[in-house]
């Protein structure tokens, strides 16, 4: 395809003078190369974004990067047969704004291996609000599923439950058919989580336990947080019940004894949204668009900004003043 003229992208800068990001007019020939050339619509911003582009977290791998680990869009060129001109795609994840150059962009240049065509279902905005939090939440249903995890275990905890991820969680298990528990130090916002088809919202200090073994009451969960609440939640699941781990909001380190694993069976499962292999990626998206596309994201849907926007989501974000889901218009 002919270059386009320069175009904004927020980029992210790591050298002598320290970190620094913002917008800047690029060219197509600064992109890494890839098959696939999207003009983007829309991004998100994650938990991930806001480390990287505030310099707060070592995410980037090289610089300089186009920020931004979501993107939906149209294709303007391909030189692999999968896709066409016109083509409705979306990607996550596969080393947007880590390894390669992301979303943040108004053109975006992918391998082909990295983009997944947008099912139907969606419209390319409900794409990225759900973006690599609603794909990170469903796929940790399917993992527990995938482990004979059903509504009859009980109800699931989901920590970090007014987040992205565990905004989305709340509602995409609660549409699959289970009993969800939101767990948030956010007391002012439980009739959000309730919105979204909680049942129960509790404080955090419902997993402040430090005993090895409690009474069983969940069959298991989603947990953003890490450390003594992973513990906690996990000494509180039932026999045979699964808990999956997303997220180190609070800590990295898991400090607990094997007993919930040797007494009750219960599974420990893990997600790497940002690594999943393509197929899987493809039945996630899927099951998003389908019987698990969320009933509330307008609702979860709480901000959109433009490019010029981001310093500012970063900030909120990092200090815990996010609610649900920031969407990025890039035009």
């Amino acid at each position: 395809m002919p270059l386009p003229a320069p175009f904004n992208a927020f980029r992210i800068h790591q050298d002598e003078h320290g970190h620094r990001s913002g917008i800047e007019a690029i060219g197509l020939d600064q992109l890494n190369p890839g098959e696939v050339v999207i003009r983007a619509q829309w991004s998100s911003v994650n938990y991930k974004d806001a480390l990287a582009g505030t310099g707060k977290g070592r995410i980037l791998r090289r610089f300089p990067l186009v920020g931004g680990i979501d993107v939906a869009g149209t294709v303007v060129a391909s030189t692999d047969p999968a896709y066409r001109q016109g083509d409705a795609v979306l990607a996550t994840g596969c080393g947007l704004s880590e390894t390669r150059d992301g979303g943040y962009s108004q053109y975006v240049r992918l391998a082909a291996s990295a983009v997944i065509a947008q099912p139907a279902g969606l419209t390319p905005r409900e794409a990225m609000v759900l973006g690599t939090a609603g794909f990170t939440a469903a796929l940790a249903l399917l993992r527990m599923t995938d482990n004979r995890l059903t509504p009859a275990h009980g109800p699931l905890a989901v920590t970090g439950a007014t987040g992205g991820v565990g905004s989305l969680a709340v509602d995409i298990f609660s549409r699959a058919g289970f009993e969800v528990h939101a767990i948030s130090g956010k007391a002012d916002q439980a009739d959000y989580l309730h919105g979204l088809g909680a049942s129960q919202v509790l404080p955090r200090e419902a997993l402040a336990t430090g005993k090895p073994m409690e009474s069983a009451r969940f069959g298991g969960g989603l947990d953003n947080a890490g450390g003594p609440m992973l513990a906690s939640l996990l000494a509180q699941t039932v026999p045979y019940g699964s808990v999956v781990s997303a997220g180190l909001a609070a800590s990295p380190a898991l400090d607990m004894t094997v007993m919930p694993f040797i007494i009750r069976g219960v599974s420990l499962l893990g997600v790497s949204s940002a690594a999943a292999p393509r197929a899987l990626r493809e039945q996630v998206w899927e099951k998003l668009a389908g019987d698990w596309k969320p009933r509330h994201l307008d609702a979860i849907c709480t901000r959109e900004v433009g490019l010029d926007g981001l310093a500012d989501v970063f900030e909120a974000m990092l200090a815990g003043g996010a609610l649900g889901r920031t969407v990025v218009r890039i035009d």
